[in-house]
């Protein structure tokens, strides 16, 4: 007779589960054993953490949920950061936690905390697993609201003893995704008719605009009326950089040059924005900026992102409709040489007696890497760096989490990447963020993966020291020393390379990045 364990197992399969990533425990037991008969592959990770942030970029970068496990207690509270972390940056995630038998949750017991509490606040849902037969709908509601537009985590609490309950239940089958209706013609004439009074009309692409298919909407319009586009850290890749009317992003260019753009701009058509990637308190301090917001949800509520237009819809329908009442070539690409400037910056290759900083590196790292190759960007002052000078290609290709904006993200969702992708993948991450899930390159090397870890070493929170010396002409607290990185690569069997000077740095690069193999690049950066 199959059991609960069994059931939900079969509900993961139905839902199209390929891994489930997480740390074993007692109270997950019965779990374990129904993955292990299952065609769901079960990754052993070092932690917690990077377990969830595994999940959180498989589900950024294919749209399905990615799922993680961990057992009660302290197992949960582990996974919390990387399930925030999906919450904010949107990532569909279904976590799943074990838990104690219920004839032992009434009291104080061994690991016992109220996770189905604790997790309450970060996730969209979540619930305890109280009886067999409730399997079916609770997998299901998880994964369906996980997975619909705006998506991000929930959580179930499978208690060990109704997990080992014997029942014969099937999956609820899965259906189509929900779809968002067309806009409404009042408001899709409302919208053009802004831009089309606009001398200076620009285009933001927020997270929601590699998210979802919104990216050939965007690049739809942006080719009939030649609108200029700048994108969010989390929207990079909405149009190539490449085109000429990318701007990089709100604070790429020699001087700020995109985020002059933006306070030029007399309308702007926010595609997918959250504000929590970027307060838009930076480019519309004055709240005073014509804002057309386009989107599966109302915008939030606040006085600097206060539309004169929400368009809640089926965003590419939407923008479809708002370009086909526009006529060809009505904007005009009216901030083209900003775009020539800000991109002949970003692609400069370093001087041989130019310093050696993540800026310089980044034009190298982009010449080795394919258009659709992978970048995962850990959090730091690389990440600012790479934000605003690394160029983007194609949507999902750059993957930089900026809602938490947690660090120790880059290794374990490189990992991810690799598995969810054929192309190449980089994880690029300063000293402080790598020692916090390094010991993910184990569960890579044991699953074979092949992708190329550049480390930036300072040996110092940059990017916090950074803003100390800016605020206070000084830093402290922020000091770091390291282990030998190439050493500590190779004793994972990997790898590893340490380069001299711009040459070494360019032919490690090229050697590492299209190669099948696991490896770790150390560059020691120069004050």
């Amino acid at each position: 007779m199959p059991t609960a364990s069994d059931l939900l197992v079969d509900c993961l399969e139905a839902e199209g589960v390929k891994y489930v990533f997480g740390l074993p425990g007692e109270e997950v037991e019965d779990l374990l054993f129904s993955l292990r008969d299952s065609s769901i592959e079960f990754v052993p990770t070092r932690h917690e953490q990077g377990a969830a942030f595994m999940a959180d970029v498989h589900g950024r970068l294919t749209g399905d949920a990615g799922v993680c496990l961990s057992t009660l207690g302290p197992g949960a509270t582990n996974l919390i950061t990387g399930v925030a972390d999906a919450q904010l940056d949107k990532s569909p995630v279904v976590a799943i936690t074990g838990q104690g038998g219920r004839e032992r949750l009434h009291k104080e017991s061994h690991q016992a905390l109220d996770v189905v509490d604790v997790f309450e606040p970060i996730v969209e849902w979540n619930a305890q697993i109280a009886e067999p037969e409730i399997v079916p709908e609770s997998v299901r509601k998880a994964f369906k609201l996980a997975e619909l537009e705006k998506p991000g985590a929930t959580h179930l609490e499978f208690p060990e003893d109704v997990a080992s309950e014997e029942i014969d239940e099937e999956p609820i089958p899965v259906r189509d995704p929900i779809r968002r209706p067309d806009p409404d013609d009042t408001s899709v004439e409302r919208a053009a008719a802004l831009l089309e009074d606009a001398e200076r009309p620009l285009l933001l692409a927020g997270n929601g605009a590699v998210r979802t298919p919104a990216a050939d909407g965007i690049r739809a319009l942006v080719d009939r009326l030649e609108l200029p586009v700048v994108a969010t850290y989390m929207g990079k890749g909405a149009i190539s950089d490449r085109e000429p009317a990318s701007l990089l992003t709100l604070d790429s260019g020699p001087n700020d040059e995109a985020a002059r753009a933006i306070e030029r701009a007399d309308c702007v058509i926010a595609v997918g924005y959250d504000i929590a990637e970027h307060d838009p308190e930076g480019w519309n301090p004055d709240c005073e900026k014509p804002i057309v917001h386009v989107d599966y949800e109302p915008a939030e509520v606040y006085r600097h992102y206060n539309p004169d237009v929400e368009i809640v819809a089926d965003v590419g329908a939407t923008l479809e409709a708002i370009g086909d009442r526009l006529p060809p070539e009505s904007c005009s690409l009216w901030c083209r040489d900003a775009h020539d400037r800000i991109f002949e910056a970003a692609t400069r290759a370093p001087e041989d007696d130019d310093p050696v900083t993540v800026r310089n590196a980044l034009p190298l790292l982009r010449e080795a890497m394919a258009d659709e190759d992978v970048l995962a960007s850990d959090v730091g002052s690389h990440k600012m760096a790479i934000a605003q000078s690394y160029p983007t290609y194609e949507p999902n290709t750059c993957v930089i989490s900026n809602g938490l904006a947690s660090m120790g993200i880059a290794v374990p969702g490189a990992l991810a990447a690799d598995l969810a992708t054929d192309s190449n993948v980089v994880a690029a991450t300063g000293d402080g963020g790598f020692l916090m899930n390094a010991a993910e390159i184990e569960t890579a090397s044991r699953l074979d993966c092949g992708f190329t870890i550049v480390v930036f070493v300072d040996d110092d929170y940059g990017l916090i020291s950074e803003q100390q010396v800016e605020h206070r002409g000084e830093y402290t607290g922020t000091a770091l020393s390291n282990p030998d990185l190439v050493a500590f690569a190779e004793s994972f069997g990997i790898d590893a390379y340490r380069p001299e000077d711009w040459d070494e740095v360019e032919r490690a690069f090229r050697e590492a990045v299209p190669s099948d193999e696991l490896s770790l690049i150390e560059v020691r950066l120069e004050a």
